[in-house]
C-alpha cells in the first residue's frame, strides 16, 4: 500500500514569504521553489518546514544564489521532478528524460497542465502583487505512479 505524499511548490517570492504561505506549506514532505527567491532568508524559513529544493531565478543575486543551480533533478516517492524557473528555458525532453513533473515559476501566472504524459505546473506568485495577478502557491500529490496538482489563491484578489 502506498502512501500519499505532498510536495509544496513556491515561486517568485521576490524576498516575501507571507505568513499565509508558510502556513500552507505546513505538513509537506518536501518544498520545491522555482526560483526569484529573492533573499536567502527565504529559503531557510522554507527550510524550518519541510526539506526545500530551489533553483536560482533571474532576479536571485548574489553569493547566496550563485550556490543554486539553474535547474534540479529532484526524485520523490518513485517520481522524477524537473526544476527551472523559466518554461521557455526547458533544455530537456521530461517524456524522453523519464520526468514525470516539470515545475517553473517566471510568469507569475499560476497553471497546471498535462502534455504528452508530462504534469507541468507553474505554481505563480505568492511574493509581492504584480500587476493584477493573483498571488497563489501550489501542491503537489505524488500517489503511487499517479500525480495530481493544484495552485491556491493566497489572497482575496483585493488584497496588497
Amino acid at each position: 500500500m502506498s502512501s500519499v505524499i505532498r510536495i509544496g511548490l513556491i515561486s517568485d517570492t521576490h524576498g516575501l514569504l507571507r505568513a499565509e504561505a508558510k502556513a500552507f506549506l505546513r505538513g509537506c514532505a518536501h518544498i520545491v521553489h522555482g526560483g526569484d527567491i529573492g533573499d536567502a532568508s527565504i529559503l531557510e524559513e522554507l527550510a524550518g518546514i519541510a526539506p526545500v529544493t530551489a533553483v536560482r531565478g533571474n532576479n536571485d543575486r548574489g553569493a547566496w544564489a550563485d550556490a543554486l543551480a539553474d535547474t534540479e533533478l529532484v526524485h520523490i516517492g518513485g517520481e522524477y521532478l524537473y526544476v527551472l524557473h523559466d518554461i521557455a528555458e526547458l533544455d530537456i525532453d521530461p517524456l524522453a528524460a523519464g520526468v514525470g513533473v516539470v515545475v517553473t515559476g517566471h510568469s507569475h501566472v499560476p497553471r497546471v497542465e498535462q502534455r504528452d504524459g508530462v504534469l507541468y505546473v507553474n505554481p505563480g506568485s505568492a511574493g509581492p502583487r504584480r500587476f493584477r495577478l493573483p498571488v497563489t502557491i501550489g501542491e503537489l500529490y505524488v500517489d503511487g505512479g499517479r500525480l495530481s496538482a493544484r495552485t491556491v489563491a493566497l489572497l482575496n484578489p483585493d488584497s496588497a
